[in-house]
């Protein structure tokens, strides 16, 4: 069996656990919260086996694990004997700052039981002591926001990442029928010239090339498409910046079946040649 990537994510609660492993995840990680400690080894010999498709896998191991405190010695020993390298991210903030993210969440701390937050993080702080001992990388988090602890774990582990472009889903839509609920960008085109009221064009779509002429090759259209294929050109990369994953723009006409659909079909061939992994989806374009 071949050997593969562990970073086991471990630290105090509050500190950002969470954002890290949602980092790891997006740059390819296989990723696993509060795996019960015992089944850790046998976790691994199935991804070993796996055909490569579990080749970086990440877990997040902390107090609620009940056990991990004390089986986790042995088991990484045992597991470092066999060869297998693992890297223990330590994740901490002061006590300050943890206090004052448990009261903003209104979450209540894992060991706090009748006592208060602050009895509660020296309690972890202690029973992790050890643990952090062992770590081959501790981060404190106290003056970080989300996205920059995001963005350090990435650039981190940068020597893992998969080269991932963020996924583009266009949707053509007709107002008359609403608005998508799950687009982040949404572009009204009802200003360009309609071909439902040319008869030879009404029961065409946005997808025939006399529509699409139609719609698209006049002065109007023209400067909205420089214009608008500039917009996108600036937002795209801040979006893919700031970590997203998936991008939905919607662009609407009053029946989504002509001028819509032509937008999205200009749009498509724009961002093709940028090698964007693209999505197309004309809603409404057989709707009447």
């Amino acid at each position: 069996m071949r050997n593969i990537t562990i970073i086991i994510i471990t630290g105090l609660s509050g500190s950002g656990k969470s954002t890290a492993i949602r980092a790891l995840e997006d740059i390819g990680f296989f990723c696993v919260d509060n795996l019960p400690p015992a089944l850790l080894p046998k976790f691994i010999e199935l991804c070993k086996a796996s055909s490569g498709e579990f080749s970086k896998i990440a877990m997040v191991m902390d107090v609620r694990g009940g056990t991990f405190l004390k089986e986790y010695p042995n088991i990484l020993r045992d597991l470092r004997e066999k060869g297998q390298k693992i890297k223990i991210l330590f994740l901490e903030s002061s006590d300050e700052v943890l206090v004052r993210r448990f009261k903003e969440t209104r979450r209540q701390h894992p060991l706090e039981k009748k006592g208060s937050v602050l009895e509660g993080i020296k309690e972890e702080r202690d029973k992790l002591s050890g643990l952090r001992m062992h770590a081959s990388e501790i981060m404190d988090s106290s003056s970080f926001t989300v996205h920059q602890l995001r963005e350090l774990i990435t650039q981190f582990f940068s020597e893992f990442a998969e080269e991932r472009r963020m996924t583009i889903i266009l949707t053509s839509f007709g107002y008359k029928f609403g608005i998508p609920y799950d687009v982040d960008l949404v572009m009204d085109v009802r200003f360009l010239p309609n071909p439902f009221f040319v008869s030879e064009l009404r029961n065409l779509s946005g997808n025939d090339e006399r529509v699409y002429k139609y719609v698209m090759k006049n002065e109007v259209a023209e400067s909205f498409r420089k214009k608008f294929i500039a917009l996108i050109n600036f937002l795209i990369p801040q979006y893919e910046k700031e970590g997203k994953t998936y991008f939905n723009m919607g662009v609407g006409c009053t029946g989504g079946q002509h001028r819509s659909v032509a937008v999205i079909n200009c749009l498509e061939k724009h961002l093709s040649k940028k090698k964007y992994p693209l999505r197309i989806v004309h809603r409404d374009i057989e709707k009447t």
